[in-house]
């Protein structure tokens, strides 16, 4: 065992023991000449998502500092909290400051929850008999002095022994302390009031800082958490938090997306890929098409990533589904993510092209998902499909299409780090991965990507129309693949009611893939099944 002595009495000395036992990988002793004690243990949040976050949770017996706008979820966060330790069996108590009865019923019942069993104090009446039964009443904070606030919160403390506490909102104890070194001594006070009793305690705090004092809560608490929000130009507002200081232990920095739905925060992590590596087996996966598995050099290998690229309705999905179909009719399972149209419009359309999907779906071998780009941000979108991999064991991943999930990000440039992370995961976990990306325009030379992200796919193929004899034909070519061969051939793409066709070689044609095509043979040597 290890002793550290530790002489600042503003220190959280609790602290010493989780960065020390980080540091030095033993189990560490901190003492600070009041008494000795090992500390280690985390206390789950609540919050789906979260715990990950935190690395399980929070350490125990600290005050942490959440913080964030009118409206960014902190009051439910704090619900979830205490709901939690409710439910595990332990002493939870709310300090409400400013939340009248009627408001706190509301939004505990808007997402199906009680508080009964939970102990709400309300510092205008320090003498108030704390049962969990009690009724709520409203406070004004320039009713009372800070002195009495202080003290009411000490006699409920005491009384109810609290493992879990919230204190909503803390803002105004920086409002009543008038300057910044009577603020600071009421936040000491606090944390050696909610250490005595080895609680873990969260003070909420509004995101508007008007000083030097709106530091020292952030300063002296164990660990501190922001929740934003933003309005995006259409759709859903986009949540994310940040950890941005956990003493003691290793969390996920960087931003989160999280929502709110009935029923709570639901915080999506950050991915990162490292932490899911799997050996990778030497095995593809066949479209059914010999000609198609032929054009990309005997199909596609496991973990890798394949981007199909061309205009509207060149036959990019049909390809996806093909393979989506294939490895289903092998007993896999199928994640399909749909962006551009609904998912009974995509059912409809694959059996008019001789792939019937429901009987897949509802055995359970394709799972559809309709992602509507408007409601999701891009970090839920990624969670979605870890969860599609991880929780229901999908080894083929389709994205149809990039377009939209392009139109889910608020800023287009982080489009690029969110893939190729998720797809990094996605190889390291040997999924399949097929993604579409419709290119702007639809004839000629003038065809553009929103993005041009075809670096971050192992393999690509590029579909595209051409004029022939007074009928639009469809072409298909693989421009690259990182492993293996492959056919640098361009064939003629069919797509009928009996599926797809990949006919021969357009030995006859120049500049079908630069959109301005050049007949130099016979018109015999055009496939009929792509017409």
């Amino acid at each position: 065992m290890i002793l550290v002595l530790s002489t600042d009495k503003d220190r959280d000395w609790r602290a010493i023991t989780h960065m020390a036992e980080l540091a030095w990988g033993h189990r560490v002793s901190v003492t600070n000449g009041a008494g000795e004690a090992r500390f280690g243990e985390r206390v789950s949040t609540g919050v789906p998502g979260l715990d990950e976050v935190l690395g399980g949770g929070l350490p125990q017996g600290h005050m942490y500092l959440v913080e964030g706008e009118s409206g960014a979820g902190k009051t439910t966060l704090g619900m979830q909290f205490l709901l939690e330790g409710h439910r595990r069996g332990e002493r939870t108590l709310w300090i409400s400051l400013s939340e009248a009865e009627r408001e706190l019923e509301l939004i505990a019942g808007s997402h199906g929850w009680s508080l009964s069993g939970i102990a709400v104090a309300n510092p205008a009446s320090p003498a108030r008999e704390l049962d969990p039964q009690q009724q709520y009443s409203f406070f004004s904070p320039g009713d009372v002095e800070l002195d009495d606030i202080r003290n009411a919160v000490v006699a409920a403390v005491e009384h109810v022994q609290p493992t879990r506490v919230v204190f909503d909102p803390f803002s105004d104890i920086r409002h009543l302390s008038r300057d910044v070194l009577r603020y600071r001594r009421q936040v000491l006070s606090l944390r050696e009031l909610f250490a005595s009793y080895d609680c873990t305690a969260i003070l909420m705090q509004e995101g508007t800082r008007t000083g030097e004092g709106d530091l020292q809560a952030e300063a002296l608490a164990h660990g501190y958490i922001t929740l934003q929000q933003d309005t995006a130009d259409y759709g859903s507002q986009r949540r994310r938090l940040r950890v941005h200081k956990m003493r003691g232990i290793p969390f996920r920095d960087g931003y989160h997306d999280f929502a709110i739905r009935t029923g709570g925060l639901e915080v999506y992590p950050r991915l990162v890929a490292a932490d899911h590596v799997e050996p990778m087996p030497e095995t593809t996966l066949s479209s059914d098409v010999p000609e198609l598995d032929a054009l990309i050099g005997g199909g596609l290998r496991r973990g890798s990533s394949t981007l199909l690229m061309g205009p509207a309705g060149v036959g990019k999905s049909i390809i996806a589904t093909q393979y989506a179909v294939a490895a289903a009719r092998q007993g896999e399972t199928v994640a399909l993510f749909i962006f551009d149209e609904t998912a009974r419009s995509f059912l409809d359309r694959s059996a008019r092209l001789g792939l019937d999907l429901r009987d897949l779906a509802e055995s359970g071998h394709v799972q559809l998902r309709q992602v509507d780009a408007a409601e999701f941000s891009a970090g839920q979108f990624t969670h979605m499909v870890v969860r599609a991999v991880s929780d229901d064991g999908a080894s083929v991943v389709v994205i149809d299409s990039l377009s939209g999930f392009l139109s889910a990000m608020p800023e287009e440039r982080f489009l690029s780090s969110h893939l190729h992370e998720l797809l990094t995961y996605l190889g390291h976990r040997n999924v399949v991965t097929i993604l579409t990306l419709a290119q702007h325009g639809i004839l000629g030379s003038q065809l553009s990507s929103p993005l041009d992200i075809s670096y971050l796919a192992d393999t690509v193929l590029l579909l595209r129309y051409f004029e022939a004899f007074g009928a639009v034909r469809r072409a298909i070519s693989v421009v690259k693949k990182r492993t293996g061969n492959h056919e640098v051939l361009v064939r003629e793409l069919g797509v009928n009611d009996s599926g797809l066709h990949i006919g021969p070689p357009l030995a006859d044609f120049e500049g079908v893939l630069t959109g301005n095509p050049r007949f130099t043979g016979i018109q015999a040597d055009l496939s009929r099944d792509a017409r």
